[in-house]
C-alpha cells in the first residue's frame, strides 16, 4: 500500500532518468548542468523496470549477481539501530558490485544480510534510516503493556507482505533474493532449550519464512516480544554461540579469510555487568532464565571473540569496517539522528573503499 508522497517521489525519479539515462536505456545522456542520479534512485528506476517488463529482463537483470568474491566470508555484526552506521558500508559494498558467496548477519545485521541478497541498497538505507517515520514504529506505551518499544511483527514480515510487488522503497525483492547464488546464514537463539539455530536459504522457501527467520534473530530482550517458531521461543541471536558476529560459523564452514562490518568503533569492549544490573536483569527476565544468563554472560565471550577479530586484521585475515564515528544507540528513533549516522557510516566506507578492494583482490 503507497502513500501518495511516495508515488509522486517515484514519477520525479523517473522523470529525471528520462534526462539523465544514457540514450541506450532511453534517457537523453545526461544533458550539461543536471545532477547525477543518486543509488537510491538507480535503486528505485532498476526495480520499477524490473517490475514492468518481462521475466526475461529480470532473469537478465540478475545475471550479473553472480558471487565474484568466493574465498571470503561477509560478516555484519548487529547492534539495532546502530546499523544505520553499517549501513553505509553495505550499500558502498552493493554500489560497487561487490558479492560474497556467503553472508553471515545476526539480530539487525541479519536485514542487512537479507537486503544485501535480495542486491537493494534503497531498502538497506530505508530500513534503519526512514523506517523511523513509520506509523507505530516504536510505542513506549507498547513496551509497557509488554507487547515491545518497537513494533516487530510489523516492521518485518508487516512491512514486507504489505508492501510486495509494490514500488515501495520498503518492498523486499523476493525474486532477486531467490535468483542470486549466494547463501545467507542467519542465528538466533532459542529460549526454550538454550541452543543456538542457523537458518540458510533453504531454510526460508517463502518471504514469510525468511522475515520471521529475521525478526527472531533481531529479538531484543525486553524490547521486543519473543517469536515463536514451529513450537520454539527465540531471542536475539547475539545471544548465541557466535555472541553476535559469525566469525566461527563462518570458519566452521570452512572460510579463512573474513570481511567484517562492525556497529562498534575500534577497541570497544562490553563491560562486566554490576551487581545492580545482575539483579535488575534477573528481575526483568524472571520468565526467561536462559536469556537472563546469557544476557549478563555475554561481556567476556564477547570481548574474545573482539580479540580475535583484532588478531586476524593484524595477520591480514580480514578486513575490518568498524563504525568508528557511530553516534547512535541500538534504541535511537530520531531520523535526523539516524540519517546523520548513516551518512557518517557511507563517507567512511567510500574513504576505505581501495583498501577493501586490495584485500578482495577486485
Amino acid at each position: 500500500m503507497e502513500s501518495s508522497g511516495v508515488a509522486s517521489a517515484a514519477e520525479g525519479v523517473v522523470s529525471r532518468a528520462r534526462l539523465l539515462l544514457p540514450p541506450a536505456l532511453g534517457g537523453a545522456g545526461n544533458p550539461a548542468g543536471a545532477e547525477p542520479l543518486t543509488s537510491t534512485e538507480m535503486s528505485l528506476i532498476v526495480r520499477q523496470r524490473m517490475r514492468a517488463e518481462s521475466g526475461e529482463l529480470h532473469r537478465a537483470a540478475t545475471a550479473d549477481i553472480a558471487p565474484n568474491v568466493c574465498d571470503t566470508a561477509l560478516i555484519i555484526e548487529g547492534g539495532g539501530m546502530r546499523d544505520s552506521y553499517s549501513a553505509g558500508a553495505v550499500v558502498a559494498l552493493l554500489e560497487q558490485n561487490i558479492n560474497f558467496a556467503d553472508v553471515y548477519g545476526i539480530s539487525a545485521g541479519s536485514s542487512h544480510a537479507v537486503d544485501y541478497l535480495s542486491r537493494d541498497p534503497l531498502r538497506v538505507k530505508q530500513s534503519f534510516v526512514d523506517v523511523a517515520m513509520m506509523p507505530g514504529f516504536r510505542s513506549t506505551a507498547s513496551l509497557l503493556l509488554r507487547r515491545g518499544y518497537f513494533n516487530a511483527e510489523y516492521l518485518y514480515e508487516g512491512i514486507a507482505e504489505e508492501m510486495a510487488g509494490s514500488n515501495s522503497e520498503f518492498s523486499f525483492d523476493w525474486n532477486t533474493f531467490v535468483a542470486n547464488r549466494a547463501n545467507v546464514h542467519i542465528d538466533a537463539f532459542d529460549a526454550t532449550d538454550g541452543t543456538t539455530v542457523t537458518w540458510s536459504k533453504s531454510d526460508m522457501p517463502t518471504l514469510r519464512d525468511l522475515m520471521l527467520r529475521v525478526r527472531a534473530s533481531s529479538t531484543m530482550p525486553l524490547f521486543m516480544p519473543r517469536i515463536e517458531i514451529d513450537g520454539h521461543r527465540f531471542a536475539d541471536g547475539g545471544l548465541g554461540r557466535d555472541w553476535g558476529l559469525q566469525l566461527h560459523s563462518a570458519q566452521r564452514d570452512g572460510y579463512e579469510r573474513f570481511f567484517i562490518v562492525r556497529s562498534r568503533p575500534r577497541g570497544f569492549r562490553m563491560k562486566q555487568p554490576t551487581s545492580t544490573a545482575r539483579r535488575a536483569v534477573t528481575r526483568a527476565l524472571h520468565s526467561d532464565p536462559l536469556v537472563a544468563q546469557r544476557t549478563l554472560d555475554r561481556w567476556e565471550p564477547y570481548n574474545a571473540l573482539c580479540d580475535e577479530v583484532d588478531e586476524l586484521e593484524r595477520r591480514g585475515r580480514a578486513c575490518v569496517f568498524y563504525a568508528d564515528d557511530v553516534s547512535a544507540s541500538s534504541l535511537t528513533t530520531n531520523l535526523a539522528r539516524l540519517q546523520a549516522n548513516y551518512q557518517r557510516g557511507y563517507l567512511q566506507a567510500q574513504r576505505e573503499l581501495p583498501q577493501w578492494r586490495e584485500f578482495l583482490g577486485l
